[in-house]
């Protein structure tokens, strides 16, 4: 069935608007203002209070970040996935083919706010962190730069893949039905980088490598966060699902 063909019972069930991006533009817009506040926290109390671990100041700055943080990141993920479990719609197969493209579309601007996300995290954050590194010489694993970076934006955009792939997975038939192979690549590789970061925090104390980027200590961050491009393979899976559901004619006129 198709939107242009479904019942009027159907499109009564899926009123809502198809395209509605508010979602979407605040997800990202509170991403972007948030990290741009803590880009300035950082470039006032990074030098200030964050060179010597045993300071008094260390504690108060950035210590108190790291063990809010954690608990709080959490908590966060785990009633993110415990709401959508407990709101997912239970008879997935019966609805409209409307509110399904609806959910199609909210898919993709979870994404977004994935890869925004995953921006902040695997590249600003950790491009940032290689320079930390040429400058100063630290005294402990728990850097200014890695309490923002490993405890901050990798669980943010951790929390954001979980959403994604709970999502799809309690509200869009296609994927409420076994597991998307490229969903589990998206949702799972990136993630892996934080205990990755166990063992190059115990590389680093064992090995002293403070500047040696290229060695295969690292090599896992590269290899996790690559897996970031399965995306294209459920935005595949998304096409797939939006073809069938607005019909051949429907794809015929918007490419045409």
């Amino acid at each position: 069935m198709s939107v242009t063909t479904e019942t009027t019972a159907g499109a009564a069930a899926g009123s809502d608007a198809i395209v509605d991006l508010r979602g979407m533009w605040v997800g990202v817009a509170g991403l972007n203002i948030f990290y741009l506040i803590v880009r300035i926290y950082e470039q006032i109390y990074g030098w200030r209070a964050g060179l010597d671990s045993f300071a008094p100041e260390f504690q108060t700055y950035w210590l108190s970040i790291l063990w809010t943080e954690i608990p709080l990141e959490l908590v966060s993920g785990l009633a993110l996935a415990g709401w959508l479990w407990k709101t997912r719609d239970r008879n997935v197969d019966a609805v409209a083919p409307r509110e399904e493209l609806r959910r199609h579309v909210v898919l993709v601007e979870w994404l977004v706010v994935y890869a925004v996300a995953i921006y902040w995290g695997a590249s600003f954050f950790t491009e940032q962190d290689g320079t930390w590194h040429m400058t100063v010489i630290r005294d402990t694993d728990f850097t200014p730069s890695h309490i923002i970076e490993f405890y901050m934006s990798y669980p943010i955009y951790s929390i954001m893949a979980v959403g994604a792939f709970f999502y799809a997975k309690t509200r869009i038939p296609y994927f409420a039905h076994g597991f998307s192979l490229a969903f589990l690549i998206v949702a799972i590789g990136p993630f892996m980088i934080i205990p990755n970061v166990g063992l190059n925090e115990w590389g680093h104390t064992f090995w002293f490598m403070e500047e040696l980027f290229v060695a295969p200590l690292h090599w896992g961050f590269v290899f996790f966060g690559w897996m970031a491009l399965g995306v294209f393979g459920v935005v595949l899976q998304i096409l797939m699902g939006v073809k069938r559901l607005i019909g051949k004619d429907c794809v015929a006129a918007l490419v045409g």
